[in-house]
């Protein structure tokens, strides 16, 4: 899969350090991947939380912090939405971001 943006990432782990590494091998492990569907998605991701418009949530650094991408299953692209805390979250519409 093609990830866009990882300067999106990159932002957001300079200024919360401890999600780092695990934003680094979510990328990584996103980059080697082919999801052609969901249920691609959930094999690796038991956790992820699928909303309309083909929108995914996966939790990072124990759920401290959520990460929205919305894919592209036939082009093999996926695009970040949102990341932040789960505060941060909470105040948002996930499914328009």
């Amino acid at each position: 899969m093609r990830v866009i943006a990882k300067s999106t990432l990159r932002i957001f782990w300079t200024k919360h350090k401890d999600c780092e590494q695990q934003l680094k091998a979510w990328y990584k492990e996103a980059e080697e991947s082919h999801w052609k569907g969901p249920n691609d998605i959930k094999r690796e991701y038991p956790s992820a939380i699928f909303l309309q418009d083909k929108r995914v949530v996966f939790n990072i650094k124990g759920n401290n912090y959520r990460l929205v991408v919305r894919v592209n299953y036939d082009y093999g692209l996926v695009w970040i939405r949102f990341i932040g805390t789960h505060g941060q979250y909470d105040k948002i519409n996930a499914s328009k971001i």
